[in-house]
């Protein structure tokens, strides 16, 4: 039994008689229960009818007037359970009248062939899932014919000192997807949840979208802005605001009050199926001074082969079956630095994975896997991390330290006692000017930054070890070598000689996170 209230009485025969749906009737009478629309529209409109009946036979008079017999009658002989009624306005009836409010979405498309149709084309996805949910994007112009019916209740109901909020009437994708998540979960043998990490998007389109939409342009042209990647302005948000703004009196003047019926209904879009990232975490070695941490590319032409995020997220992304990834880290190494201690944190964004989980022993043997193809860098700590543990790795990321050691030439002659002065700095503040190797890519500023201490190892005259620790963000290279002037102090200048550096190394970077995974 469908859950109408006699204040609903009129909403139903004035959208019956407009030419609305069974369900789209149920919608303009805030009908909430999601069972009321998985009945078929015959079966939902036969029970309108028999409310409509109860109604008149519980009249006292005798007999009804003429006009209203014509309509009940003309609405029990309807085909397909719908209200001729065209006919009593002395109009042709098309062959196959869609509903003026949906445009057919919820005639048409919530049975069990369209179902299957949705459904088959998700499995030939090849997604693993436990849930999912549904999404539905529709053509605009449904968003006018509901104001336009909304706008036709409402003047009835006024007349009756009674009224129905915009706001409370059920949107069409709402009772779409209430009609239909039942057939859905059953034929994938998933339950259809409001939240799941695996989403099936259909879509309608419709010829005459920009047709009927066309007026809200001139009367609220401000609304409507040219996009990219916009085949046309008369986006549903676009309308949406529009509608918002526009008053009842202007509508009216522009547009039919109910809408008019359409020659076609609304056409499905292609099936689409995007599963929520999944994000995977460790700490990485690079051995290699031969090895960019990103691809290297350079005016269009790639410079050397392979890249530490593609040897560690290739395998990930075959695991998973994903489409892409994103990597990110704490921090950087240049090519011709290596990266060994602990390593540096590091996390992978794989994007629409068709499979979404890995049990312990599977990330260590993806982590064997990603060690054994390489010997140029190696992983651990590998594991499955959420989105809001990404964040971590990046939070005080500059107020952390990291600690390094170089091969550091100079100029003069240098003692072992020379370097015993090294030893005495402490928390030395130094000011670096962006680097002049990375002005191309990053914006000219000056940036303050901590040494915490230092320390030297004496091989030659010219030659010593430098082992520092310091603010995260500070350029070694720079430090060292001065960048003509722009660090200061330098070390070269502290030292009172030219100084350069000919190896780095990173020996640790202080981030406490991920957690260690026992082996």
């Amino acid at each position: 039994m469908l859950s109408l209230k006699e204040k609903d009485r009129p909403i139903v025969r004035k959208l019956l008689d407009a030419g609305c749906c069974a369900r789209c009737v149920l919608r303009f009478c805030c009908v909430g229960k999601y069972s009321s629309y998985q009945s078929s529209c015959q079966d939902i409109n036969k029970e309108l009818l028999a409310f409509l009946s109860h109604d008149a036979s519980c009249q006292e008079q005798p007999e009804d007037p003429p006009c209203k017999r014509m309509k009940l009658e003309s609405a029990q002989a309807g085909e397909d359970g719908l209200p001729e009624t065209s006919a009593l306005q002395g109009e042709p009836e098309p062959q196959d009248p869609k509903c003026v409010a949906c445009l057919g979405v919820l005639q048409d498309f919530c049975d069990e062939t369209f179902v299957k149709q949705v459904c088959e084309t998700v499995r030939e996805r090849d997604y693993k899932f436990d849930s999912l949910v549904l999404a539905v994007s529709l053509p605009a112009q449904l968003s006018v014919r509901e104001h336009s019916c909304w706008l036709y209740v409402k003047k009835e109901l006024r007349e009756k000192s009674m009224c129905v909020e915009k706001e409370d009437v059920v949107q069409v994708k709402d009772a779409f997807k209430w009609a239909i998540q039942g057939l859905v979960g059953r034929e994938l043998s998933a339950p259809v949840l409001c939240n799941s990490a695996f989403e099936v998007s259909i879509g309608f389109t419709h010829a005459d979208t920009d047709k009927d939409c066309h007026f809200l342009a001139t009367v609220c042209s401000n609304c409507f802005k040219p996009a990219k990647n916009k085949a046309s302005v008369f986006t549903r948000m676009a309308v949406a605001k529009a509608l918002e703004k526009i008053s009842d009196q202007d509508f009216l003047r522009h547009y039919p009050c109910p809408p008019h019926r359409a020659s076609s209904r609304c056409t499905p879009l292609e099936t689409t199926c995007l599963h929520s990232s999944v994000f995977i975490a460790g700490r990485y070695n690079k051995f290699s001074r031969e090895l960019p941490q990103t691809p290297w590319v350079i005016d269009g032409e790639r410079r050397m082969e392979g890249s530490v995020e593609e040897l560690i997220a290739n395998p990930p992304l075959s695991s998973f079956r994903a489409d892409a990834f994103n990597f990110s880290s704490s921090g950087r190494e240049d090519v011709d630095v290596r990266t060994l201690g602990n390593g540096r944190p590091f996390a992978i964004e794989l994007v629409n994975p068709h499979r979404a989980r890995l049990n312990k022993a599977e990330v260590k043997q993806l982590q064997e896997t990603i060690n054994a193809s390489s010997d140029k860098i190696r992983v651990r700590d590998l594991q499955i991390v959420t989105r809001d543990a990404m964040s971590r790795m990046k939070v005080g990321e500059e107020e952390k330290t990291k600690s390094y050691s170089a091969l550091i030439w100079t100029k003069k002659a240098i003692t072992k006692a020379d370097l015993d002065i090294i030893g005495n700095i402490k928390e030395l503040k130094i000011d670096q000017k962006t680097p002049l190797r990375v002005l191309h890519r990053r914006p000219l500023a000056v940036r303050q930054r901590l040494i915490h201490s230092m320390s030297a190892r004496y091989l030659d005259t010219h030659h010593f070890t430098l082992l520092l620790r310091t603010q995260a963000g500070t350029y070694i290279k720079e430090f060292v070598h001065g960048d003509f002037g722009r660090t200061k102090p330098s070390l070269g200048g502290l030292m009172e000689t030219e100084a350069d550096i000919l190896e780095l190394d990173v020996e640790s970077v202080d981030v406490d996170w991920p957690p260690a995974v026992p082996e």
